[in-house]
């Protein structure tokens, strides 16, 4: 038996704490000190613009150019499709395309996850017993997850648009490959953390390693997965757009069309439809999210 901490350690814990906390305020203060300061002598440019009127001047006329106002960016006005029912039903195939890739995005990522979590997640006081085989397996696998969700969704994107012709695919394979890394990190923990007593009772009465992950893992960590999961998901469709730059895909590729030939309220329907679309996702997935615990 493990002897109890004595009463001068216990009553030292607390003093530790708080010159930890001393320690990281004064480093944040020194940190932001030293950012503010490097803008304001190595960025003074870029610093001084943000103060001037001329910018704040060019922030409004871009507001009146986004309603279709008579503008220095859009002499003359633009054409206002606000009230184009044609315009409205164009966006919503846009947002349905994004919608869809954001969903196949997740499902690559889910289903990435699910087939590595496994042999990736070991609870730490059985992997000094595991053999070099599962031990390099894990390895392998936590590599490849650190690689995954370490290259960003554009630069997947980058490198996918190479050797496959962009459109939705590209988009969601490049969100889905970023996202598996995430993903299967935060479900790994949650297979290192629950319960390891049915399983080992299962095994116990002679059922196999497969049956006692169905029947005595799975059931535990599927809530938390499937939480997991949703949570990506309204990260993912706020990507999106940015990724649809890249893979000419949805509201994204609009986006960029929009902005490159100066059809500003183009760009203003195009926000909003996305808006729209961010907020239903988000419902959406807080409901599945209250369905799965």
């Amino acid at each position: 038996m493990s002897a109890l901490p004595a009463p001068a350690a216990l009553e030292a814990r607390p003093a530790e704490r708080a010159w930890v906390r001393r320690v990281s305020l004064v480093v944040a203060l020194v940190l932001l000190a030293g950012s503010w300061g490097y803008l304001f002598t190595a960025q003074a440019s870029s610093t001084t613009a943000l103060l001037q009127a001329q910018t704040w001047n060019r922030a409004i006329e871009f507001l009146g150019a986004l309603v279709g106002l008579d503008t220095p960016l859009t002499p003359g006005g633009s054409a206002v499709p606000f009230l184009d029912p044609a315009a409205w039903a164009r966006m919503a195939g846009l947002a349905y395309e994004t919608l869809a890739m954001s969903v196949l995005a997740i499902w690559i990522a889910a289903a990435g996850m699910l087939l590595t979590v496994m042999a990736g997640a070991r609870p730490r006081r059985a992997q000094a017993d595991a053999g070099p085989v599962r031990l390099a397996l894990f390895v392998v696998v936590r590599a490849l997850w650190i690689i995954a969700r370490a290259v960003p969704e554009l630069v997947w994107a980058f490198m996918l648009v190479i050797v496959l012709p962009p459109g939705l695919l590209v988009g969601a394979l490049a969100l889905g490959l970023h996202n598996f890394g995430i993903v299967a990190k935060l479900c790994a923990e949650v297979v290192e953390d629950i319960d390891p007593a049915p399983a080992r009772a299962l095994r116990a009465a002679g059922a196999s390693r497969a049956q006692a992950l169905v029947y005595g893992i799975l059931p535990q960590a599927l809530p938390q997965f499937l939480t997991y999961s949703l949570y990506r998901w309204e990260v993912i469709i706020r990507t999106t757009i940015v990724v649809g730059f890249v893979a000419a895909g949805g509201l994204g590729r609009e986006f960029r069309l929009a902005m490159s030939f100066f059809h500003f309220p183009d760009v203003l329907m195009v926000l909003g439809t996305y808006f729209v679309l961010v907020v239903a996702v988000d419902l959406a997935a807080a409901q599945l999210r209250r369905l799965a615990r």
